[in-house]
This record gives C-alpha cells, sequence and structure tokens, in this order.
C-alpha cells in the first residue's frame, strides 16, 4: 500500500508539495554538506550529507505511513483497503527512529563523525519544508 493517489486538484497541490519539500530537503542538505566540506572540514561534510539523507528517509517514510492510514480510514468498510494497517506502517512509523539512531550510533562511535554534523543534517527537512513554505505563501497558492 503507498499514499493515497491523488484525485482531486487540492490533492495534486498536496502531491507535488509533498515532492518540493523532498526534494528541498536534499537539495539544501546536499548544498550545506559540499560547502562544509570544501571550507570547513571534510569529515563535518559527509555528517550533514549523511544527516541530509537520513532527514530525507525519515520524511519518505513518514509521507508513506500517513498515506496508509489516510488510506485505511477513508476506505469504505467492505473495501479491501479498509481490512486494517499493514505491518509496513507500523515498522515505518517507528522504525524511522530506530534506523537514525543505530546510524548516528554507527557514524559517531566506528567512523569518529562529529555528532553536530549529522545532526546539522537532519535539520535539512526542517529547512527544506521552510523554504518549500515560503514558495507556497509567496506564488499565492491557496
Amino acid at each position: 500500500m503507498t499514499a493515497t493517489t491523488p484525485e482531486n486538484p487540492d490533492e495534486e497541490k498536496l502531491t507535488r508539495a509533498t515532492q518540493r519539500v523532498a526534494w528541498l530537503t536534499l537539495a539544501l542538505g546536499f548544498a550545506t554538506a559540499a560547502v562544509v566540506f570544501f571550507a570547513k572540514s571534510n569529515r563535518a561534510g559527509i555528517g550533514i550529507a549523511i544527516g541530509t539523507v537520513l532527514a530525507w528517509v525519515n520524511y519518505r517514510w513518514l509521507d508513506q505511513s500517513l498515506g496508509m492510514l489516510v488510506t485505511v480510514t477513508t476506505a469504505k468498510p467492505d473495501s479491501p483497503e479498509a481490512r486494517g494497517v499493514p505491518a509496513s506502517f507500523y515498522w515505518k512509523l517507528v522504525g524511522r527512529y530506530v534506523l537514525i539512531a543505530v546510524v548516528i550510533y554507527v557514524i559517531v562511535h566506528y567512523f569518529a563523525l562529529p555528532l553536530v554534523s549529522v545532526l546539522v543534517g537532519l535539520l535539512a527537512l526542517g529547512a527544506g519544508a521552510i523554504v518549500g513554505s515560503v514558495y507556497e505563501v509567496s506564488t499565492g497558492s491557496e
């Protein structure tokens, strides 16, 4: 089961907005990583890039799990979608935190990358959401 497919113009706008946040997260995070890699420290730049990928995976899994939840809760009672929430919903909802914790532990403990740089990379999602929201407001999207 995947995220809901757009059926009306409002859902299409929402789909475009979520896709915009996803690519802005990667673009802003990798741009920051490149600047830090060349200007400050290659290890810090790599940490920011890894944090950016973790933020993007976190966002994608959250979007997919919420899409599954919307599909199940809005399904008609006799439809196949109404049979219940699939197990992948729970994995994506909780597993994203487990994945982030394990990856951060391995990166800091075994590869000795700066923890702060990975955390800065995780903040790329917030930056992508802010820039996407400013774009929506500035273009007059309803």
